[in-house]
C-alpha cells in the first residue's frame, strides 16, 4: 500500500460465505476520511491457511495496522502475530481462546431460532442455504443485497471451525467489539461473553449479523476509535 511508512493501515478480514466485497460500504467511508484500507482475501480452507493468507495481505502494507474482523474472521485476526498490528476490531465476531475451536465457541450458546441448519457437502464445505441470507445472514438488508450475497457466497471448510486456535493477540492488545443484538447467526449472548472475556471496548446495537452492509456507519465509527488510539504520534 502506497504512502509513508509511518501511516496507519486498516486491514479488513471477511467472514464465512462472503469475500472482500462485503466491506465495500465500509471501505468507501474510510477512504472518504483519508484512511488507508485493504480488504484481505482469505481462502476459508482452514484456520492456518486463513492466517497465512492474512499475513500475505499484511505484507502489502507499511507501518502500523488495525485489524478488523467480521464473524469467523475473529479467529483469524486473533491468531495474527504480526508485530505491526496495534489493535483489533471485532464485528459480531467469534474469538476463540488458546486451545478452543471456532465451532466450540459458536455452539457455546444455542444458535438463534432463525439460524439455518448447516451440513457439509461431500467435499467438507459448508454452504449457506440461499434463503438464509435474507432471513438470518443480513435480514436488515434489501432483498437485492441478500440475493447478491447468496449468488456470490464462498463456502467455509469444516477444517476452519475444527482447528484449535493459538494464543490470541487480544490477550495483550487493545480490542474493540461491536455486538449485534439482532444477530440470527451468532448468538448475541455469545458475542457479549467473548467481548467481555477479551476486555474489549464494547458497543452493542440493534443490528443484524452483517452491519458492514446494513449499518456501515456504526462499523466505521468503531474502526475510527481504534485508528485514533493506534495512530502514530507526531515525531514517533
Amino acid at each position: 500500500m502506497s504512502g509513508s511508512k509511518a501511516s496507519l493501515s486498516v486491514v479488513l478480514v471477511h467472514g464465512a460465505w462472503a469475500d472482500g466485497s462485503s466491506w465495500a460500504h465500509v471501505i468507501r467511508l474510510l477512504q472518504a476520511r483519508g484512511v488507508g484500507v485493504l480488504a484481505a482475501p482469505i481462502p476459508l480452507t482452514s484456520l492456518s491457511d486463513d492466517v497465512a493468507a492474512l499475513e500475505r495481505a499484511l505484507e502489502r502494507t507499511d507501518g502500523p495496522v488495525v485489524l478488523v474482523a467480521h464473524a469467523y474472521a475473529g479467529a483469524v485476526v486473533g491468531a495474527s502475530v504480526n508485530e505491526r498490528v496495534r489493535s483489533l476490531v471485532f464485528i459480531a465476531a467469534l474469538s476463540p481462546d488458546e486451545g478452543e475451536t471456532v465451532g466450540e465457541v459458536f455452539y457455546r450458546e444455542k444458535p438463534p431460532p432463525d439460524a439455518p441448519q448447516l451440513a457439509p457437502d461431500r467435499h467438507g464445505y459448508l454452504w449457506l442455504p440461499n434463503d438464509a441470507f435474507g432471513t438470518a445472514f443480513c435480514q436488515h438488508a434489501s432483498p437485492e443485497q441478500a440475493a447478491l450475497f447468496a449468488a456470490t457466497q464462498r463456502p467455509i471448510a469444516l477444517a476452519c471451525i475444527q482447528e484449535k486456535a493459538p494464543r490470541p493477540a487480544w490477550k495483550t492488545m487493545p480490542s474493540w467489539y461491536l455486538i449485534a443484538q439482532e444477530d440470527r447467526m451468532i448468538n448475541p449472548a455469545t458475542q457479549l461473553f467473548l467481548a467481555q472475556r477479551m476486555g474489549a471496548q464494547i458497543r452493542s446495537e440493534r443490528i443484524d449479523h452483517t452491519p458492514l452492509v446494513t449499518a456501515p456507519e456504526l462499523v466505521v465509527e468503531m474502526i475510527l476509535q481504534a485508528v485514533t488510539s493506534s495512530a502514530p504520534r507526531p515525531g514517533t
